[in-house]
């Protein structure tokens, strides 16, 4: 039994890490795409945003497996797998259900680490990605990285999901996780600037969190930082995008004048 927990844990953190590196390397190239420059000079950053995700996925997967283990051998949890064993229209409230709970978990734990020593101690680990960038998704120093390890995991025991509904939540925690962090939206101009946009989180709405800090602390919905007064709307990246582009400009430059010397070089030793 301990072994078959053992392999369940490791098969669970195995797929969380490489669920990250696929994501978060997919947005990062997405990245070098869209806007050339805006990663450029942060190598080591990043390198380090990987080491703490990658530390991070064991704290998330671990505790997932042995839930994972108990609910497929035991029966653990109130996952179920026939979808007519709730009404249809159950399945969309239980995944907003998850994504509400785990929005306001995350509000209010995330608030609690911009308290001084919970900051300095452990939420400083994230917050040394200035400016963040795709790979930050989980870049958690581990005490974090725990209390949000134990959101999932714990509803799963309250609220009743159809398997399928609990892979989209995670689905969505991952895309928002990686996409908040990305330095660019990627997402349409409705869902972060109209009505919408002013219940929905995404990366414009997370920057001015990474700016300002005392504020803009949801995750999904911008519900509990419109109740307590945090939102403080969205944030610009043309300050970022400039700068990027005038790197990638200075590089490209640098690129031709050393075209152009080799070039001459070359002239000069066939004449």
């Amino acid at each position: 039994m301990l072994l078959a927990i053992l392999l369940s844990a490791t098969a669970m953190t195995l797929i969380v890490g490489i669920r990250y590196l696929i994501v978060s390397g997919a947005f990062a190239f997405a990245t070098r795409v869209r806007h050339p420059g805006l990663y450029r000079g942060l190598d080591t950053q990043m390198r380090r945003e990987i080491v703490w995700s990658v530390a991070s996925a064991a704290i998330y997967g671990i505790p997932a497996g042995v839930i994972a283990w108990g609910w497929q051998n035991h029966g653990w949890t109130r996952v179920y797998t026939d979808v007519h064993a709730y009404p249809l229209w159950y399945l969309p409230v239980s995944v907003f259900a998850y994504l509400f709970a785990h929005d306001s978990w995350f509000y209010w734990t995330h608030r609690w680490m911009h308290r001084p020593k919970p900051f300095r101690v452990a939420h400083a680990v994230h917050h040394a990605s200035r400016p963040p960038t795709a790979w930050a998704a989980m870049a958690f120093h581990p005490i974090e990285a725990l209390t949000g390890a134990v959101v999932i995991p714990l509803l799963v025991f309250a609220i009743p999901i159809h398997v399928g509904a609990l892979g989209l939540v995670l689905t969505v925690m991952t895309v928002m996780g990686v996409t908040n962090h990305m330095g660019w939206e990627v997402f349409p101009r409705f869902m972060w600037s109209g009505p919408l946009g002013g219940w929905l989180i995404t990366a414009s709405h997370h920057q001015r969190h990474h700016e300002h800090y005392g504020c803009n602390y949801g995750l999904y919905f911008r519900i509990w930082d419109r109740l307590c007064g945090t939102d403080k709307g969205l944030g610009d990246f043309a300050r970022a995008h400039a700068r990027a582009a005038r790197v990638a400009g200075r590089a490209d430059g640098g690129d031709r004048a050393a075209g152009n010397d080799a070039d001459r070089r070359g002239a000069g030793r066939a004449a």
